[in-house]
């Protein structure tokens, strides 16, 4: 199985939990990615590309295998900080 997935990654939990609930209210994770995100992957709306097991920290990757194409998680925390995780893709 292999993933596609998008992410916000920030270093403060609060500011993680407030741009949640802006995705929520209909804010697009993309765009919140190029302005907030730490990662690199800011400057492709937070874009990771494809990725199979192993490739992402656990508690990033037990996150991606719960949630359906589309789905946002909660806020997840990792060694990196705290992410947004949106699924894009799933593919055996």
């Amino acid at each position: 199985m292999e993933w596609k997935a998008s992410h916000i990654l920030v270093k403060d939990r609060a500011l993680a939990q407030n741009l949640l609930i802006r995705i929520k209210q209909g804010a697009a994770l993309e765009s919140l990615a190029r302005e907030f995100s730490t990662c690199p992957s800011k400057s492709q709306g937070g874009d990771l590309g494809w990725f199979g097991p192993g490739k992402m920290v656990p508690a990033f990757e037990s996150a991606v295998k719960r949630l359906g194409v589309g789905s946002v998680s909660d806020v997840v925390s990792s060694s990196f900080g705290y992410h947004i995780i949106k699924v894009t893709g799933k593919r055996d």
